[in-house]
């Protein structure tokens, strides 16, 4: 671990200095150890509120929303922005102010810094999900997803300061990273808890196909956009998609359909009482396709490690012991009774939604 007085030299004169935020954890922490030991960058600068437990690289502790964070990137080349808050069980407003900030912070502050090239990551999700959705979407396709109090929203709103910030300052790169539903260790969306529950829903109708990325995945491919092999916007996934059918046959979990109006006006009652965490529309992302092609990456020779097969049977690993339905987390006795039920999938929560509406008559 190196301080702001022991920074590394090397005779890599022409190799660019790159910074991470979030370095601490999460997905900052494993892209920052990737890159740690990369020759292709000259030094590795790691920026969080705390020091974490890389080392090799140089750690300057500060709050990325912090307006001061221009000063720490006087000497960086390229600024890969990986600190966000995406819990699912966040409060909407607090998650948004934090997201939107840090984002506004590390545009700004590069621009005046003048680092040539950020990275910032979103999601394919901002394509939208919807059952007339060509499989695979086109990397230029339009962006349709549904600006709501929902993480899709964050990731919408980010992508319009970037849109901003690029009017603003010219002379800035920005590369918009999409990847795929993301899946590893330590990751925890409504997709993943979509296989935490007894069974998948679906939609009456619409067939769902599914596209993975692996963290593993989507680190290799940061650090090309970091080194500006890839620009602009930049989808990464597995290759191809699984069809519903394989994925119960893989998960061992059967089907639970519905009409769209029955599973998005009960999402959207139990969203409302404070009972799920996410959005209705966030639950169009798994019941509809959002399958997007990679083309830039896989122009530049880029191929991914993982396989949605692989990507899919490690999720299942990483489940066990949890259990969600349409998103909520469920606990003991919760999770009990619902595994006990063969379609309370989202039938089940009618009684939820019952019990909450007496405690809020008493």
């Amino acid at each position: 671990m190196q301080s702001e007085d022991l920074v590394p030299t090397s005779n890599r004169h022409r190799s660019p200095v790159i910074a991470v935020t979030g370095a601490a954890g999460g997905l900052g922490r494993a892209f920052l150890a990737h890159v740690a030991s990369s020759a292709d960058f000259r030094r590795v600068v790691a920026i969080d509120e705390q020091r974490g437990d890389v080392s090799d690289v140089t750690w300057r502790v500060i709050d990325v929303r912090d307006p001061l964070l221009a000063n720490r990137l006087s000497d960086i080349d390229v600024l890969v922005h990986l600190s966000a808050e995406y819990a699912l069980d966040a409060d909407p407003a607090e998650r948004r102010a934090y997201n939107l900030r840090a984002a506004q912070t590390v545009l700004t502050a590069s621009a005046a810094a003048r680092v040539r090239r950020v990275v910032v990551v979103t999601s394919a999700m901002v394509y939208g999900a919807a059952p007339d959705n060509p499989v695979p979407l086109p990397e230029d396709a339009p962006v349709t997803a549904e600006p709501d109090t929902g993480i899709v929203g964050d990731y919408l709103e980010i992508e319009a300061l970037v849109r901003r910030s690029l009017r603003s300052h010219p002379g800035l790169e920005v590369t918009v990273v999409r990847p795929a539903a993301v899946v590893g260790p330590g990751i925890d969306t409504v997709v993943t808890r979509h296989f935490e529950a007894p069974r998948l829903l679906t939609v009456k109708g619409c067939d769902q196909y599914w596209q993975f990325c692996h963290i593993d995945d989507l680190v290799t491919a940061l650090e090309l956009a970091a080194l500006g092999t890839v620009t602009g916007t930049v989808v990464v996934g597995c290759d191809g998609w699984l069809e519903q059918e394989k994925v119960e046959e893989i998960s061992g979990l059967r089907r639970f359909e519905l009409p769209a109006a029955l599973t998005f006006g009960t999402a959207q009652r139990l969203h409302r009482l404070g009972i799920t965490p996410a959005p209705a529309t966030d639950l169009h992302y798994v019941v509809y396709p959002w399958v997007a092609d990679g083309a830039s990456l896989r122009a530049a020779g880029w191929k991914p490690a993982w396989t949605n097969e692989a990507a899919l049977e490690q999720l299942l690993e990483l489940r066990e012991g949890k259990h969600a339905v349409v998103g909520r987390r469920l606990s003991g006795k919760e999770a009990t009774i619902t595994a006990a039920g063969a379609t309370v999938a989202v039938i089940g929560t009618a009684a939820i939604v019952r019990r909450a509406r007496r405690r809020r008559r008493l």
